[in-house]
């Protein structure tokens, strides 16, 4: 790859003002530290960054050239943007030593169709987007892949699977066993039966027939009265 240059200009004046006339001007005022230097107030041209970083990705490394300062290695680590509209405020840059090691978030793409999804509609779930890594500058990828064609249900692929196609440049900062992607079947969620609500029927009430014993008390007290 090309190395990815980035003109910038030294800003002599300072405070919110300043920083307001830079923007007028379609620049975005930015700082550069790091290195045991001292900081150095720039300003840049926010379309040209954005260029850059779609090409080399978020940790792109950037040779920044100043007038009258050497080409120096720096990345972005930090910006601000408006809140509504989302324009570009300011860009904070860092010296990178190109000969010591980074540590960097990088997000993981898993690609393919899974043989189990194929064949037997199972399901691949992804459990980890983003790993950690350490490697030299100009060895950080912009994201790590893993093919999960061949992965028929109940398979995995690992951390371990991917530190072995990504060799020894780059080491991941997480444990080996951690999976990355696995197929496994749907969950089939059984519908309970209806259960119909039985009304019970009022209670008749209960109808008590005189006996011969009754009848005859009562005809035994009309005769007395």
């Amino acid at each position: 790859m090309e190395p990815l240059v980035l003109e910038a200009e030294i800003r002599t004046e300072k405070g919110k003002g300043a920083a307001r006339r830079v923007r007028r001007e379609g620049k975005v005022p930015a700082v550069l530290y790091g290195a045991n230097k001292g900081s150095l107030p720039l300003s840049i041209s926010p379309r040209e960054l954005g260029n850059l970083l779609r090409q080399g990705g978020s940790h792109a490394i950037l040779q920044l050239r100043v007038p009258g300062e050497e080409t120096t290695p720096a990345m972005v680590v930090d910006f601000q943007r408006e809140p509504v509209q989302g324009a570009l405020l300011h860009v904070d840059l860092q010296r990178i030593a190109l000969d010591r090691k980074m540590h960097v978030s990088v997000p993981v793409v898993v690609t393919g169709e899974p043989r189990g999804v194929k064949e037997e509609n199972a399901v691949l779930e992804v459990v980890t987007r983003e790993l950690e890594v350490e490697c030299l500058p100009l060895d950080i990828p912009t994201h790590l892949t893993v093919d999960a064609t061949e992965l028929g249900v109940g398979d995995q692929l690992r951390v371990a699977d991917l530190q072995q196609r990504v060799g020894e440049k780059i080491h991941i900062l997480r444990d080996s066993h951690t999976v990355i992607c696995h197929v496994v079947m749907p969950k089939v969620v059984e519908e309970k039966p209806e259960v119909e609500a039985v009304v019970a029927a009022p209670a008749e009430p209960e109808v008590i027939k005189k006996g011969k014993v009754a009848e005859e008390v009562e005809e035994e007290t009309t005769k007395s009265s």
